[in-house]
């Protein structure tokens, strides 16, 4: 049994490679587009099918990111984007569980040594792409921060030169922006690669039965997971857009 902690190379464009990550994440794509599609294309005033269920799962995340903002309007901004993460998320990690991803693969001689590479690997599983996903989210929540207190109200939060403590703050506000990027990108393929790694070895240690409750244990934690990098992408840009300076005054007044 050999577990590879880093994207397997299944095929190139040109000189581009083409990871097994990547083309689950590319499924993860079509599925949610079709998906889309589908519910959307004949709409109906009271719903029903798949119509239904995807009004019922976009009313929980609106509800869900408006208990935050307390501001409707603010809501219906940012809610495209946090609702685009956790489905793109949930089904990537849900889509690592479907028997035949990570053992359907080729075997291939590296080095002289017979490799067995899998075709499909859940696309969580890979750094890189939760690294894109941490990048993505993190630029977004300084864009919002601008847009909603203005450039240099928002750029005092990191370069204050009123006093050195303030200063000093500064510094460790960016320090804390850049490592927000670390901690979205490690906590979501730590435990996604984890959960792989675990149900690799369940099965090699008890086939067919012995994996079946840690399956149900994964998709848990895949929702969770998204649930999670959701809550605190939706917590950022609550905090970014945040006058603080206004609300101290409207506070002392």
């Amino acid at each position: 049994m050999e577990i590879s902690l880093a994207a397997e190379k299944i095929a190139h464009i040109g000189s581009f490679p083409i990871t097994n990550s990547m083309v689950t994440s590319w499924i993860a794509t079509v599925i949610l587009a079709v998906l889309a599609f589908f519910s959307t294309r004949k709409m109906k005033t009271i719903p029903s099918g798949i119509q239904n269920v995807f009004e019922t799962i976009v009313e929980m995340l609106l509800n869900m990111v408006n208990s935050v903002m307390n501001d409707m309007k603010a809501t219906k901004k940012y809610f495209p984007l946090l609702a685009t993460i956790f489905l793109f998320i949930i089904t990537n990690n849900w889509l690592g569980l479907i028997p035949g991803v990570g053992s359907i693969g080729l075997h291939e001689v590296h080095h002289g040594k017979e490799v067995f590479v899998p075709i499909f690997r859940a696309g969580n599983a890979d750094l890189n792409t939760t690294l894109a996903l941490a990048i993505i989210a993190v630029i977004a929540i300084q864009i919002f921060g601008i847009l909603a207190i203005g450039f240099w109200k928002y750029a005092g939060k990191f370069i204050n030169f009123k006093s050195p403590i303030l200063f000093f703050v500064g510094i460790l506000e960016l320090i804390s922006e850049l490592s927000r990027i670390v901690s979205f990108s490690f906590r979501l393929f730590g435990n996604v690669f984890a959960g792989e790694v675990l149900l690799v070895v369940i099965t090699m240690l008890l086939p067919y039965v012995g994996p079946i409750p840690f399956y149900g244990l994964e998709i848990f934690v895949g929702f969770i997971q998204a649930l999670v990098f959701t809550m605190l992408a939706l917590v950022f840009i609550k905090m970014a857009i945040t006058d603080h300076e206004h609300e101290g005054e409207a506070h002392n007044t």
